[in-house]
């Protein structure tokens, strides 16, 4: 029996993409033992990148 693969979208390749940079990202960070800077509720927040989780996910 064959398996059945749906053919990827657009939109799950760019996820998947996002998913990637964001892991690349935080190895980068923690490489250079830099602080990551993100916005919180408008306000500029600096973060450990070795406190941040390694992978994220994108919801649709």
């Amino acid at each position: 029996m064959s398996k059945i693969i749906k053919p990827e979208t657009q939109s799950d390749k760019i996820v998947r993409g996002l998913e990637l940079t964001y892991k690349k990202l935080i190895e980068f960070k923690k490489s250079k033992n830099s602080p990551l800077v993100v916005s919180r509720n408008g306000k500029v927040v600096k973060l450990d990148p070795h406190e941040v989780p390694k992978t994220t996910t994108y919801k649709r």
